[in-house]
């Protein structure tokens, strides 16, 4: 959870700690993670205390980035938007350029 956790709505915390649910976290969001202290023993942590996965950047994650349009121009987002595409995966951001893009968001 790369916000604090009271700037993210209920909902979502909600749904991070079910159990019955499956969290991945994108190798894209951990990126741009390492420059905050701590990241690494935190996302360690999440790994084994909730049962976060780690989703890896795939080269078919990669090839269809050639398809996604330019809406978004962070290259990491872009790959997060993709892997949620690809995976079936619903995406929790805040980010409201995902809006324009074919996924299903959780947080809007």
């Amino acid at each position: 959870m790369g916000k604090a956790p009271e700037k993210i709505p209920e909902q979502v915390l909600a749904a991070y700690y079910d159990t019955d649910n499956d969290v991945f976290l994108s190798m894209a969001s951990i990126q741009t993670s390492v420059r905050k202290a701590c990241a690494s023993t935190l996302i360690d942590e999440q790994c084994v205390n909730n049962g976060l996965q780690i989703l890896a950047i795939e080269t078919y994650h990669i090839f269809a980035l050639a398809d996604l349009p330019f809406h978004h121009k962070d290259p990491f987002d872009r790959l997060i938007l993709i892997q949620s595409q690809l995976e079936h995966l619903k995406l929790a951001s805040a980010d409201t350029v995902f809006t324009h893009y074919d996924v299903n968001l959780f947080w809007q």
